[in-house]
């Protein structure tokens, strides 16, 4: 199966993905993790212009379409051959995060981001979508380090992020599960697990 994790960043999503990890391959299964954008040649180029601080403007359309170019390599490269494969797969971030952070909080139409991506993503989405929700102003307090190209982009643009989560996940109940981030790593990974067991097969 495919899972992915997503949410501001300071909620937790690495640790989960370790966790989550970690129990599929006690469960006797194989398991790829990789990150979007990145986890391959094209993608990690395209995380440093995406997310690094420099001086080339990026508008929020152009924004949006680098991120696609390095799913599409994620894509075909790296989740359907471990699919096809018969592994599974978690990925921190996918689709949702461009529909969100280029989408309800940059400006775009969000269903145009839905239906860009699903021409990028040909058909491979998550069996369920992990969002780890907190409050922007809390989350960015757990973050040690630099903030990077799009953390800079102020508190303001970092609650809207959030809200732009809790609206696709109402929107789409049965692919995103909210998960409260401000409990234990233990607590919450308790909850992921019991949200896969819960899956219809």
């Amino acid at each position: 199966m495919f899972f992915s994790f997503d949410g501001v960043d300071g909620t937790g999503k690495s640790t989960q993905i370790a966790l989550l990890a970690e129990a599929l391959r006690q469960r006797g299964r194989e398991v790829v993790t990789c990150r979007d954008p990145g986890s391959t040649p094209l993608g990690e180029r395209l995380r440093q212009i995406l997310l690094d601080h420099h001086d080339t403007p990026i508008h929020r359309r152009s924004e949006m379409l680098l991120y696609m170019a390095a799913r599409a390599a994620l894509v075909e490269e790296v989740i359907r051959p471990a699919l096809d494969a018969g592994k599974d797969v978690i990925s921190d971030r996918y689709l949702l995060a461009n529909v969100v952070y280029q989408g309800h909080a940059g400006g775009l139409s969000p269903d145009e981001v839905w239906r860009v991506g699903e021409i990028t993503v040909a058909g491979v989405m998550p069996r369920l979508v992990f969002l780890l929700d907190m409050p922007a102003q809390q989350a960015a307090r757990r973050i040690q380090r630099a903030p990077d190209r799009m953390e800079s982009q102020g508190l303001a643009y970092l609650e809207n992020v959030r809200r732009g989560f809790l609206a696709e996940a109402r929107r789409r109940p049965d692919s995103i599960a909210v998960i409260d981030a401000d409990r234990s790593p233990e607590t919450i990974h308790a909850d992921v697990i019991r949200r896969i067991d819960q899956l219809k097969p």
